[in-house]
């Protein structure tokens, strides 16, 4: 056999991976022209994916800190103890932020759901359950599902209250023998409310079940937007039967992805989330999230970013996410036709055709207009989805007055469908 022919042997041995790998330059280079078509959300004109701090000088300080724990592993923090240290520190302000008794860092929300489901699951198997459910709203985020479909639980949804709230005693009469873990949202998604959570906290705790609350959007906002005066219902571990809480950095806490904090009131809950193992020559495993590997970046991202904006910095940007919220609401209600579908008590909500407006405007059609004006607005079943940034506050005025052309001028909808996410084979 030729040389020739043992070269493509060897590369069709290996699959896909290119035969000569490519300059570094020329790599860069297709990859910049490629990225020109994706979302830009520095311009202001995306409303979900990333939360855009505005902050050039926080952003720079997250690139050089990325770099720096580029190629750390946490596996073995013991080995790493700057990010040891990072680690602690982060869950040291997170408890002291949430009032909460024990926490862990994960690389997003949905690991974050997942570790508090199993340890619902764990409990309850505990005392004799060995087919567990999940009681939620029907505006629960789709993770607690996922969880449900992974971890061999039983989701049981109810309906929520005409403001979009979850309905406490459609919760309470959900909840029996086996129910594991009863969920709330702090706020929900799709509309920007808070679940009534005292009351839905307390028939959790009268019927000796756990009581999570998804915060993964609001628990890094709320305690400052409660600092500027708004109102925020009782939400955290303050809440007597609160029992565990998931809250991201990388959402309103601005650190780049992926971290965020599942917390428990007590040592007892957290410890059902640990893993251990020493059946095998390797010595012992442990870990008290699911990751094995943990990239160094991302703690490190989270540590800067925390002590970088400082309670001063986040009540900065709190303002800002209030302005930008405020203007785009006063300026979608102004417009004939449009409603906003809920009263939110956060930074994010639905707006769809108020019930009195023609029957041909279409919400579908003006979501259109929106995208061909270049504005990047997420589509739900009852209308279009905002959610606000710092950055926002500068786009308020070119919003509206193209939010106004689109509901004057906007012709038959094209169908567009609407996906929080995607799959990739």
């Amino acid at each position: 056999m030729s040389q020739t022919e043992i070269n493509m042997t060897k590369s069709e041995s290996i699959g896909g991976i290119p035969e000569q790998g490519m300059a570094g330059e020329e790599l860069l280079d297709s990859l910049r022209i490629e990225r020109a078509g994706d979302l830009n959300w520095r311009g202001g004109k995306a409303f979900s994916l990333v939360y855009n701090s505005d902050d050039p000088e926080l952003e720079r300080v997250q690139h050089e800190v990325a770099a720096e724990f580029l190629h750390e592993n946490a596996l073995n923090p013991f080995r790493y103890k700057t990010l040891l240290r990072m680690e602690s520190e982060i869950l040291t302000m997170a408890k002291g932020l949430f009032h909460a008794g024990h926490a862990a860092l994960t690389s997003g929300g949905t690991e974050s759901i997942f570790l508090a489901v199993l340890t619902a699951r764990e409990r309850a198997a505990a005392r004799g359950v060995t087919s567990p459910t999940l009681v939620c709203a029907v505006t629960a985020h789709p993770a607690f599902a996922k969880a449900c479909h992974y971890l061999g639980l039983e989701m049981i949804r109810t309906e929520v209250s005409a403001d979009g709230r979850a309905n406490p005693e459609a919760i309470s009469a959900a909840i029996d023998d086996r129910t594991a873990l009863v969920v709330a949202s702090a706020p929900c998604y799709p509309f920007g409310v808070i679940d009534p959570i005292s009351e839905i906290a307390a028939h959790a705790q009268n019927r000796d079940v756990l009581c999570h609350v998804d915060a993964c959007l609001g628990g890094y906002l709320l305690p400052f937007w409660e600092a500027l005066g708004q109102e925020v219902p009782p939400w955290d571990f303050r809440v007597e039967g609160v029992t565990s809480i998931s809250a991201d950095i990388h959402k309103y806490g601005y650190a780049f992805k992926g971290a965020s904090t599942v917390l428990y009131r007590d040592r007892d809950l957290y410890q059902l989330q640990i893993f251990m193992y020493d059946s095998w020559p390797g010595g012992l495993y442990a870990s008290s999230t699911a990751a094995g590997t943990r990239p160094g970046s991302p703690i490190a991202g989270a540590w800067a970013t925390m002590n970088h904006l400082g309670i001063e910095g986040y009540m900065r940007l709190a303002r800002r996410v209030l302005n930008a919220t405020n203007g785009l609401k006063d300026g979608i209600n102004a417009i004939d036709g449009l409603r906003i579908t809920s009263n939110p008590d956060m930074s994010l909500f639905e707006f769809g055709v108020d019930q009195d407006a023609p029957a041909s405007l279409s919400i579908e059609a003006v979501g259109d207009v929106m995208d061909d004006r270049g504005w990047n607005l997420d589509r739900q079943q009852g209308g279009l989805h905002v959610m606000t940034s710092p950055g926002h506050d500068k786009i308020i005025d070119a919003f509206v007055s193209d939010l106004q052309f689109a509901v004057a001028n906007h012709g038959e909808a094209r169908g567009e469908e609407h996906i929080y996410g995607g799959a990739v084979s």
